[in-house]
């Protein structure tokens, strides 16, 4: 068996516009000054505590900076006919293709909290599709390695047959910390240079070459 892990933000979905908007309107709610589009991207992947103390620094209010991030995020999210977090090209088809292989278990280890997981499942029709999801609600922000450890435990996986895929040199810290596969893309919001030096394996610039990056055949004819 083989243990495929993704993060989400970045790596399955282009959640960049509704990261970015809904940390302005936090900013702006506690009358500070938002960061720039870069900098806000530049934190996806840390659990929001985590990535609000590195934005606004520890003395800032953080605990009400993330709860009105969460509110914000919320909204937005429910806002009628706006798909706000989308696949990127192919990604539906790649899960698709992956769960449908035999051997292959799938997993996700995210900063998302599990509320958000959870949407995205609903949203997506993937309930069943994953083995085992770690978020930021059951272990500690990235890059420590507890959530892989604890995805490896939940379905027996060694780290041998583990592979980790996003795309933030958070991904690739974490999993070289937990001693698995560490796989990097290219379309999400760190660059490349930064996931190769956090210990990127190899880094994939477009979806349908994942499967040969894990060295597996190509993908097949899945809508």
């Amino acid at each position: 068996m083989t243990l495929i892990l993704f993060d989400v933000d970045g790596t399955l979905v282009d959640s960049q516009n509704l990261i970015v908007a809904a940390q302005r309107e936090a900013f702006l709610a506690l009358g500070l000054e938002p960061p720039s589009r870069e900098r806000s991207l530049s934190i996806v992947g840390l659990s929001l505590v985590e990535a609000f103390t590195t934005l606004a620094g520890a003395r800032a209010p953080v605990a009400e900076l993330a709860q009105a991030y969460r509110d914000a995020v919320h909204r937005m999210r429910e806002e009628p006919d706006d798909d706000c977090e989308p696949l990127y090209d192919g990604a539906g088809r790649l899960v698709a293709d992956l769960a449908g292989r035999d051997g292959i278990t799938l997993g996700i280890a995210t900063g998302k909290p599990r509320r958000g997981v959870d949407h995205l499942l609903r949203r997506k029709g993937w309930h069943g599709v994953f083995a085992t999801i770690q978020t930021a609600d059951d272990a500690p922000s990235k890059p420590d390695p507890t959530m892989l450890r604890q995805a490896m435990r939940e379905v027996d996986a060694p780290p041998s047959a583990t592979v980790m895929i996003g795309d933030t040199s958070f991904d690739m810290a974490m999993a070289r910390a937990a001693g698995v596969r560490a796989v990097g893309v290219s379309w999400g919001y760190h660059q490349v240079a930064a996931l190769r030096e956090a210990g990127a394996e190899v880094i994939v610039d477009r979806v349908d070459r994942l499967p040969e990056a894990l060295g597996l055949a190509a993908m097949t004819g899945v809508a």
